[in-house]
């Protein structure tokens, strides 16, 4: 997952437009269930789950105060891996997002951690014997201690150090025939990158560059170990400025994408500002999920021909509180897969959906945000058990019978002229 930074004011400008009001409207014909192929799934990182971080870059920030909280233990995913894989299982899922920490396999240059690849090794064959695919992700915006030491994506020379690390990463799964991701949200990144000091605003250009080519790489790489495998850079959808957004990264390696992988989290409008809480307090920001269908539809057009996934897509509260707007997950979620069920009816090739997360973790520097399927108490609760919350049954149910049934009537409604897609969801709105 990702907090917005820098580009919210952007998008901001771009959405107080001189176009109606926004008012509901309705979802139209009935949906048909999603095909038995589709990939169900759920997303996760390693930092933020996993807990008893290595040195890395992002430990140099809490350790330098720059987080509200330190990561810690977070929620175990380290040594509670197996029962949170079972959770998965158990909801009928498919697909079980992860990633390989560069930080904690290369603790210092040159020196491998096999601690660490058997931990990892047992990560992925839990996922196989479990019924799912593993989706390996490169980099979830992590990296060893001694790379930042050495500067980071600031230097060239951390595309090498990057390379061999992915190459190590795809020689050793490679044969569990996963779902790759290479770099997580490159522009949210960036940005991330940029609000913490490790870049320079005018830095952010040359580390995209770097990015595009890293990825364009390993691209090649992957299948030449294993032709045929399925790679992407899953996109931080950006309401209102995602076709400038698309520009740094996207369509650079387009011819280098097997899917084009989309997080969908927050709506906008030109009578709802709520985005400007995106990165300070996300519960109160809307997340109207019609506009998924518009960001589905943004990628189908920009980029025809291929196939779409939903990497990451959730609804954040604080510390598992109601929200403001009284939108419950369960609704939410139920209401997401009715936008995507309306997509694929629509010809949009939806190849899948990962809720984003199976449990509560540490997002990006506090414990405040809690997205998690699995409710865990990090900061008041030691044992740090998995609380179902009433999203587990809803989401089982969803899957066990392809998407909500066909007279689903989304709890939130949809949003006319959302500015999700720019201008193109106000002058061609879903009918």
């Amino acid at each position: 997952m990702r907090r917005r930074v820098g580009i919210a004011a952007v998008a901001m400008g771009l959405a107080i437009l001189s176009v109606a009001p926004a008012s509901a409207g309705p979802v139209g014909d009935p949906v048909e269930p999603l095909p038995s192929d589709f990939l169900w799934g759920v997303s996760g990182s390693g930092f933020q789950s996993e807990g008893y971080s290595p040195d890395s870059n992002w430990s140099r920030y809490a350790g330098a105060g720059k987080t509200r909280d330190a990561v810690g233990t977070s929620v175990d995913f380290l040594h509670r891996y197996r029962e949170d894989i079972e959770r998965a299982r158990d909801l009928g899922t498919r697909v079980f997002r992860m990633s390989v920490e560069w930080a904690r396999v290369e603790p210092a240059p040159g020196q491998q951690d096999p601690a660490a690849w058997a931990y990892y090794d047992d990560v992925v064959a839990a996922i196989r014997a479990a019924g799912m695919r593993p989706m390996i992700t490169l980099d979830h915006w992590v990296y060893p201690g001694w790379a930042f030491d050495n500067g980071g994506w600031r230097r060239e020379e951390m595309i090498s150090g990057w390379l061999a690390n992915a190459r190590r990463v795809v020689d050793r799964y490679a044969g569990f025939d996963p779902l790759w991701i290479t770099f997580n949200e490159p522009s949210a990144y960036a940005f991330q990158e940029v609000q913490v000091g490790a870049l320079g605003p005018g830095e952010m250009t040359v580390a995209l560059e770097r990015w595009v080519r890293a990825h364009r790489e390993i691209y090649d790489y992957i299948h030449t170990v294993r032709p045929g495998s399925q790679v992407s850079s899953n996109i931080a959808y950006f309401p209102a400025a995602e076709s400038a957004v698309d520009t740094t990264f996207l369509n650079q390696v387009t011819d280098k994408l097997d899917f084009i992988g989309l997080d969908y989290y927050y709506s906008m409008s030109p009578a709802d500002l709520s985005y400007a809480n995106v990165f300070s307090e996300p519960w109160k920001a809307t997340s109207a999920p019609d506009g998924l269908y518009y960001a589905l539809r943004h990628y189908a057009e920009a980029y025809p021909g291929w196939p779409l996934y939903v990497v990451e897509n959730g609804l954040p509260t604080q510390a598992g509180g109601v929200r403001p707007d009284g939108y419950a997950r369960a609704d939410h979620l139920a209401d997401s897969v009715c936008w995507v069920q309306r997509a694929v009816e629509d010809g949009m090739n939806v190849l899948g959906y990962n809720y984003w997360s199976l449990t509560d973790n540490y997002e990006w520097g506090s414990y405040a945000p809690r997205f998690g399927l699995y409710s865990v108490d990090v900061k008041n609760d030691p044992t740090l058990a998995r609380v179902p919350t009433p999203a587990v049954n809803a989401y089982r149910t969803v899957i066990a019978q392809g998407g909500v049934p066909s007279d689903y009537a989304p709890v939130h409604p949809s949003t006319w002229c959302s500015v999700v897609d720019a201008l193109a969801s106000c002058l061609r709105p879903v009918g």
